[in-house]
């Protein structure tokens, strides 16, 4: 029986460093401790919203699902892809046009067509659905921050901080583009096996 060689497997790639000038100072542990508080609340809040339109009545939609149609319901007037997209802060128009696609064929959304774009609007089976929503909020949400009343705009002030936030880190985001663009950039990683 032959034997096949076997080559030695390549030695892994070494973890990249940061620059030897980093050394992580106060603010930027509080904004690691932040960041981990903020993916603990983001997958919190998407479990809530599935949770209520689920007690809403209306099961088998995904966060995305849910977060689009309130979108779209919101003031209730049609609205375009780029538009929804705008008013959610989503760069990947994919997966809003996938959560369209799916809320369309629920009969929740209606889509027209004005001159060569689409624009979408709520059935009256997604305004229901966005209103037994907001109800099933009222009833159980809403109660369980009572103790937050005695804090005069609290909420609000979070709120603020939150969308300057948003606005800051989009901001580092289009800086750290730019200040690397014009280096060679590394082939992307194989994800898939």
């Amino acid at each position: 029986m032959a034997t096949r060689s076997r080559r030695p497997l390549p030695a892994p790639a070494p973890a990249a460093q940061p620059p030897a000038s980093f050394v992580p100072n106060a603010t930027s542990q509080d904004l690691s401790s932040f960041e981990f508080t903020l993916i603990t609340l983001m997958f919190g809040f998407q479990s809530w919203v599935q949770s209520c339109m689920d007690a809403a009545g209306f099961r088998g939609l995904s966060p995305m699902d849910i977060l689009v149609l309130h979108a779209v319901d919101h003031r209730a007037r049609s609205r375009k892809l780029a538009d929804i997209c705008m008013v959610l802060n989503i760069d990947d128009s994919h997966l809003v046009a996938y959560a369209l696609k799916k809320l369309l064929a629920a009969g929740l959304v209606a889509a027209t067509v004005t001159g060569r774009e689409r624009h979408f609007a709520t059935t009256p089976a997604g305004e229901e659905a966005c209103l037994v929503y907001r109800k099933v909020r009222e009833e159980h949400l809403v109660p369980s921050l009572a103790w937050l009343a005695d804090r005069d705009g609290v909420l609000g002030e979070s709120a603020g901080l939150m969308r300057t936030l948003t606005a800051l880190y989009a901001q580092a985001g289009r800086f750290a583009t730019a200040a690397t663009a014009g280096r060679p950039r590394p082939p992307p990683l194989h994800t898939k096996r």
